[in-house]
């Protein structure tokens, strides 16, 4: 029998809040996931202005199928950031509040009644270090990097460095049992084989999906994380053989090659092939 693989956006789509003419095109760029931004994508003078843009969409969307809309909200740590949520948080056209610069579980409490999911961005080494209990929170529903303020914070060069921040977070959201934990934004709109060989090296650490700033970018952000043909094709074959000793009565799956598989690897074998079937394989 085959089991049920749940579907993980592959495409974040940032989209600025005082740019309500671009609100409908993002939503129809075909990322998963829309994020309109009431942070950093937004000058102080315009905040209040993107709210009521986001506020409006949202009371207004009627289509909820194929992409999800987040909303980016300002620091809880502010009257904005408050406000914001105390608006936005219970329309219904809101898929989730993506929340910045979290640096503590302790810092969730006020959301205490939100409706929605919530996204905790780490931005910060404090963010970082408390990644473990910001995951558990039972108001958290993934985690992400935010990633140039914490290499700003940090004075990080080394990609290797990076990788191990990465890799406790993926660590974290794992363990809480959140989401594969989807990459940061690549900042470089003409940089097409930088975006996917970043893409690649993410993947290889557990991430998946990725947040972009142009709907340029999406293109490459699913072929990097897509399967390829040889992947699909091994999975499929995993999947099979699985399948056939659970009608068999076996406990024990055998590939034709002679090699025994278990159950963990039958589980990633059945999300590789899941997920060749949403993007098509490479």
């Amino acid at each position: 029998m085959t089991a049920t693989v749940t579907r993980v956006p592959v495409t974040w789509l940032y989209v600025p809040g005082d740019r309500p003419e671009r609100f409908a095109k993002a939503a129809g760029s075909g990322a998963d996931v829309v994020i309109i931004d009431l942070e950093d994508a937004v000058v102080p003078a315009r905040k209040d202005e993107a709210r009521a843009n986001a506020a409006a969409f949202l009371r207004e969307r009627t289509d909820r199928e194929g992409v999800a809309v987040h909303v980016r909200v300002n620091d809880l740590a502010t009257p904005r950031g408050l406000a914001d949520v105390a608006e936005l948080g219970g329309l219904p056209g809101l898929d989730a509040v993506r929340l910045p610069k979290v640096e503590s579980a302790a810092g969730l409490g006020v959301l205490e009644g939100l409706r929605v999911p919530v996204h905790a961005l780490l931005e910060s080494a404090a963010g970082v270090v408390a990644v473990a209990e910001i995951a558990a929170h039972p108001s958290v529903a993934g985690v992400a990097l935010g990633e140039q303020d914490l290499v700003a914070e940090l004075s990080i060069s080394a990609e290797s460095a990076m990788n191990q921040i990465r890799l406790d977070v993926v660590l974290a959201a794992a363990a809480a049992g959140l989401p594969p934990v989807p990459m940061s934004v690549y900042p470089d709109l003409r940089d097409e084989e930088g975006l996917i060989a970043s893409c690649q090296a993410g993947r290889g650490l557990g991430m998946f999906g990725r947040t972009a700033i142009h709907p340029r970018q999406l293109p490459a952000i699913r072929r990097a994380f897509t399967p390829t043909a040889e992947e699909a094709a091994r999975a499929a074959e995993i999947v099979e053989a699985a399948e056939e000793a659970e009608k068999a009565g076996r406990g024990v799956v055998a590939l034709p090659d002679g090699r025994f598989v278990d159950a963990p690897i039958v589980a990633r074998a059945r999300r590789t092939v899941a997920l060749a079937d949403q993007l098509g394989a490479g």
